[in-house]
């Protein structure tokens, strides 16, 4: 299975996968992702519920979930051992790809559906409203792939400028210009960062870029893509994005620094830039 699926693709595919709706909201988004999914949602999937897979005893706000609390999460879903999951949203923020990157650091076989619930409705394709009637199974995981970063390696790398920093943040709160939305988290970018905003990635009905455009906006942020990158936006989520992105062009040595700036500009010890890239 290819990491991004198309509509398609999943129409002619959905008895052979496990369907997963990966959507989540800013806090200011004013939306309800599990009732969302409870009005209309792609035949047989079921609710991820991903804003609260999170690994509540880390000190990193809104960690990655552990092995454990991932197979948990997904036995209480169904999902079968070894299944085949294909991941979507509704969400500006793109959040399947968070999901995407949970998923294969804990050795499931994952897919993205390009364009989301947002393509699929707009074709036409069917709707199930209801919640997913499933049984639970034993879901346990394999050996991942995937690599995440923590504040202590990012501070290092600020010494030895071994990896590139990419921020997936929009312009404005990169600079510093637009204030954080959260009172005790400082506003700019970790010194020494490229900004290439998520939403450049996609084109106008949510799909991906083709891998033409991919390597434009990475070139046009300023990414050299012949040496590694960490990925970095508010929350970890969107940095998933750009994670992603870089895949579907074929570069693998990327990781995600799950912390992001929620991490980041909480400390008052770390190092902090204001302006342009």
């Amino acid at each position: 299975m290819e990491m991004l699926v198309s509509t398609q693709w999943l129409a002619e595919h959905l008895p052979d996968v496990v369907v997963l709706d990966a959507s989540a909201h800013l806090p200011d988004a004013g939306r309800d992702a599990r009732g969302e999914f409870v009005a209309g949602h792609i035949p047989g999937a079921r609710h991820l519920d991903l804003a609260s897979l999170i690994d509540p005893a880390s000190a990193v706000p809104a960690a990655l979930p552990t092995a454990e609390q991932f197979a948990a999460r997904l036995s209480a879903l169904g999902v079968p051992a070894g299944a085949r999951l294909v991941l979507y949203d509704d969400s500006y923020v793109k959040t399947a790809a968070r999901a995407w990157f949970i998923a294969r650091l804990h050795g499931a076989e994952a897919a993205i559906l390009d364009g989301g619930l947002g393509k699929w409705r707009a074709e036409g394709r069917p709707l199930e409203a209801g919640e997913a009637s499933v049984a639970a199974t034993a879901y346990t995981c394999a050996k991942g792939t995937g690599a995440v970063r923590s504040k202590a390696e990012v501070l290092a790398n600020l010494a030895t400028h071994a990896e590139q920093l990419v921020d997936a943040r929009g312009a404005k709160r990169f600079t510093g210009e637009d204030k954080d939305f959260r009172p005790e988290v400082a506003d700019g970018h970790i010194p020494g960062s490229r900004n290439l905003p998520f939403d450049q990635l996609f084109n106008a009905d949510g799909t991906y870029q083709n891998p033409a455009g991919l390597a434009a906006a990475f070139a046009a942020a300023g990414v050299d893509l012949s040496r590694p990158l960490v990925t970095t936006c508010g929350g970890g989520v969107t940095a998933a994005c750009v994670l992603f992105a870089a895949g579907l062009i074929g570069k693998q040595d990327v990781a995600l620094y799950d912390g992001s700036w929620s991490e980041w500009g909480s400390d008052p010890a770390t190092p902090k830039a204001i302006g342009p890239a």
